[in-house]
């Protein structure tokens, strides 16, 4: 588990699998209706119990399984945290599409509303991250985390002040609102900021892992830069003309009338 390409290619399984996973029970709880999506919250559960028990037991073992556990364990929180998100659980009190004439700092107080309590979850899940790993052996679960956190964060700025490419196909029902606070541009000042805080941030973990002094520091590092290598992937797919969606329609049911999109993106 220390050859680089091993971890690479297992940081790309992992995020093309979950992805896939949350999407997939996303559309069925859609076509499902009811409370079919409050209950994928519910039995997703064990999901972030596994993966704060994990982060517990992996600070202390300064190792390349502990390394893994703690990569994988950082994720499991991450993912059960974006269900409930997608689910339309954890959102934020304003559930309203953006009116045209929103402008300015009105138009970003709307969009922040939309997404209130999500980010909150996320802010307090990564302080008390930092806080558990604070002088821990083992400080990977809080990296993973902590990239996931910012590397979002960036996305979502980005898709509010304007890119070329934006998919709504996966958005899913309780979401179908949060399209019209997207806004379709050629560009934005924050864009080349973003892949170049990546870029960077990835070249610095590649630096680490070939100066690493043990395997676990290695392979920790190694799989950050790779995390961070699809971060970065994912801020180019809101700008090149590629066909991401691909990814994840084959393996997705069709989705049902009442949860296509269909609220204007802002020009």
């Amino acid at each position: 588990m220390t050859n680089p390409w091993i971890a690479s290619l297992l940081v790309l399984f992992v995020w093309w699998f979950s992805t896939g996973a949350i999407l997939w029970r996303v559309r069925h709880a859609d076509r499902a209706g009811g409370s079919a999506h409050q209950m994928s919250v519910l039995w997703g559960l064990p999901l972030l119990v596994g993966g704060v028990v994990g982060l517990g037991l992996s600070l202390d073992q300064a190792s390349v399984s502990g390394t893994y556990a703690a990569f994988l364990s950082a994720l499991a929180v991450w993912g059960w945290i974006e269900l409930a998100f997608l689910s339309g659980v954890i959102t934020g009190p304003n559930t309203n599409p953006s009116p045209p004439y929103a402008r300015g700092w009105d138009r970003f107080r709307q969009a922040t509303l939309t997404l209130l309590w999500h980010e909150a979850v996320l802010i307090v899940a990564l302080v008390l991250l930092a806080y558990a790993a604070w002088n821990a052996a083992n400080p990977f679960g809080l990296y993973t985390f902590a990239i996931l956190f910012f590397a979002r964060a960036s996305a979502k700025l980005n898709l509010f002040f304007g890119v070329p490419r934006i998919n709504t196909e996966f958005l899913p029902r309780p979401l179908a609102h949060l399209a019209s606070h997207f806004r379709h541009a050629r560009m934005n000042w924050l864009f080349p900021i973003s892949v170049t805080v990546l870029t960077f941030a990835a070249a610095c973990w590649l630096e680490r892992a070939l100066a690493a002094p043990t395997d676990a520091a290695q392979a920790g590092h190694i799989l950050l830069m790779a995390l961070t290598l699809l971060a970065l992937l994912e801020h180019w797919f809101m700008v090149l003309p590629l066909p991401d969606q691909k990814l994840w329609r084959w393996m997705l049911p069709e989705a049902s009338a009442v949860s296509d999109p269909n609220l204007p993106i802002r020009k």
